[in-house]
């Protein structure tokens, strides 16, 4: 096989050409975007869809299902009582990767639930606001998760034990 041999002038001749051409073909696209941009209307469809979104999806009231895997936590609280709580959420059957991701969080979700109401001060565990408490459970479990998030947290039961002490 023969070796093409180009002078060192050539080579450098043909590699700025290369260089100018996508350079211009760069600002052209950008000058392009740019007018198209500011010619649309705010409301109108985007021109070019890479993929279908997933979650734009509507999910129907049949695929709702009510996540109860947490069962009933005895907690033990600050000032020697226990919380009987038992926490649910709604979620949807259709996401089978984020339904197996809840399935391996109950330890973790546990943990967190014991975890934040050990923690309460002795004066906030006889009026627990609910509403504080599950945003605040809400907020822990769902940084704990990655294939989806949990909207909504439910107490079906929340009853506090007094200690005889």
């Amino acid at each position: 096989m023969k070796e093409i041999y180009i002078p060192k002038e050539k080579a450098s001749r043909i590699l700025y050409v290369t260089l100018l051409f996508i350079a211009g073909a760069l600002i052209i696209l950008l000058i392009t975007g740019t007018i198209a941009g500011l010619i649309r209307s705010r409301g109108a469809p985007p021109i070019l869809v890479f993929k279908k979104n997933i979650k734009a999806e509507q999910t129907k009231p049949e695929d709702i299902r009510v996540y109860s895997g947490l069962e009933r936590l005895r907690i033990p609280l600050s000032n020697s009582s226990i919380l009987l709580l038992s926490v649910s959420f709604p979620y949807s059957a259709k996401d089978a990767a984020f339904t197996e991701e809840l399935a391996a969080k109950i330890g973790d979700f546990k943990t967190m639930l014991v975890e934040y109401f050990s923690s309460l001060p002795e004066e906030s565990i006889i009026q627990i606001d609910e509403e504080t408490a599950k945003r605040e459970i809400l907020k822990h479990f769902n940084s704990n998760l990655r294939l989806g998030r949990i909207d909504a947290l439910y107490f079906n039961d929340m009853t506090v034990i007094e200690s005889l002490k």
